[in-house]
């Protein structure tokens, strides 16, 4: 496990808000000089605190106005219908998250979709049609407060 320490943890969170600012831009934000600002951010790549770098997408404005949280209820976890219906979520784009939990539900999806017709059909034509799906809930997203 890294050492992260107060600067590690000013540098993650300015690059959480924009990684694409420059070395430069993220070495004068967290008051380092750029060589080592560079340094610590390579130090976090290599040790797996940054995984990856990513977009932040605007829903709406690509045609996706639905969203829901689905608590998907499995029939018995049979490791080959587990695999399955993970396989099959992954491979999903309306699946933005998946999220194994305790409580009642085993797991929980992020889903966003064009519109309920289209959620509709996500759910007829895919998710019921897995196997070890017993049910699913529906939460509909009215809006979201924070990412």
């Amino acid at each position: 496990m890294a050492e992260i320490d107060a600067v590690d943890r000013r540098i993650l969170q300015a690059l959480a808000g924009d990684s694409r600012m420059s070395n430069l831009e993220l070495a004068d934000k967290v008051g380092l000089s750029p060589s080592s600002c560079w340094r610590r951010v390579k130090a976090l790549e290599e040790s797996g605190v940054i995984r990856h770098y990513t977009v932040a997408l605007d829903d709406a404005k690509q045609g996706l106005g639905f969203g829901a949280i689905v608590h998907v209820h499995l029939t018995r976890h049979d490791p080959d219908q587990l695999e399955a219906f993970i396989k099959a979520i992954q491979n999903r784009p309306e699946v933005r998250a998946c999220h194994s939990t305790t409580g009642q539900a085993d797991y929980h999806l992020h889903v966003v979709c064009a519109d309920i017709e289209a959620y509709n059909g996500f759910l007829e034509r895919f998710l019921f049609r897995i196997p070890a799906v017993a049910s699913a809930q529906t939460n509909v997203i009215l809006r979201t407060i924070k990412h």
